[in-house]
Order: C-alpha cells, then sequence, then structure tokens
C-alpha cells in the first residue's frame, strides 16, 4: 500500500488530468462513439469499437483519479527541511564507482512518465530519509545492498 501524499505540484498535475479527461477527452470520445454508432452495425465497425474502448479507459481513469484526489495529503517546503532529506526533496547521490544519480521523492501517484521521480516507499527514499549531506546511505534491495554518498539536497519552494 502506497503513502497518500503528493507534492503541490503533483495533485495540480493530478487536477488538471482529471478535469482535461472530464471536459475534453470524454466529450470528444463519446461524440465519436455516437457518430460511429449511427453508421449501423457496430460489431465490424473499427471506430465504434476503439472509441468505445477508449470510453471506458477515461471513465476507469476519471474514477481512480476522484478517488485518489480525495485521499490524497499535499505536503509543501518547510523550511525546517533544509539540509536533511525529506519528502519532495531532490538528491544528488554517489557510489563509489562515480555513478551520480539525481531524483526527487514523490508520492506513488507521481512516478509515472517522470524517470527522475522515486516513490517515497521505495527502497531507496526509505534509506536516504533524514539523511544529510555527505552522509553515506545503505541501499537494501532484492538485488543486493548498495552504498551511496549524498552529494546535494534541494527544495522546490514554490
Amino acid at each position: 500500500m502506497s503513502t497518500p501524499l503528493i507534492t503541490r505540484r503533483g495533485y495540480e498535475g493530478l487536477k488538471k488530468e482529471l478535469d482535461t479527461l472530464w471536459r475534453v477527452d470524454r466529450p470528444e470520445t463519446t461524440k465519436k462513439v455516437t457518430w460511429a454508432a449511427s453508421l449501423g452495425d457496430r460489431s465490424e465497425n473499427a471506430d465504434y469499437q476503439y472509441n468505445k474502448k477508449r470510453l471506458r479507459e477515461i471513465d476507469r481513469r476519471v474514477r481512480y483519479l476522484h478517488k485518489c484526489i480525495e485521499n490524497l495529503k499535499i505536503v509543501d517546503y518547510q523550511p525546517e527541511q533544509e539540509g536533511k532529506v525529506f519528502f519532495g526533496a531532490w538528491v544528488n547521490i554517489e557510489n563509489d564507482a562515480g555513478e551520480i544519480k539525481r531524483f526527487r521523492l514523490v508520492g506513488y501517484d507521481e512516478i509515472f512518465g517522470c524517470e527522475d521521480y522515486v516513490s517515497i516507499d521505495s527502497p531507496m527514499a526509505r534509506a536516504l530519509l533524514k539523511k544529510e549531506i555527505d552522509d553515506e546511505v545503505i541501499v537494501k534491495t532484492e538485488a543486493g545492498e548498495f552504498t551511496w554518498i549524498i552529494k546535494a539536497i534541494e527544495y522546490d519552494k514554490s
């Protein structure tokens, strides 16, 4: 089960997606379904079948977003977080081989489509929480243990 936290930017993104699906995508798709249905035989009507499927996908996503948005807790930046890793932080880490990674700790609903976002529920995020710059972090995963050094911590303050 994921932690129901989200950054303000992530929350606004979900609300925007919901609004676009409900006010733009759904009405357009409904019109296409109605038009395709008016052509007659629906069993061999690719436009009808495709758009009917798309309408079900939109409705499923709208239901999920409605439920999700009402349960999420927005976490805004607080000055007390400065210098330590907490929810919403951008973290730069480096391992002994010199490999450098940069990512942001966010809620589960924000990680999709963002390669540089990591869920707060992930082993990496759990290991980093409350750590400071130059702290050594041991991340335990199914693939083994990995050691990283925190090089930078930043927050979006807007």
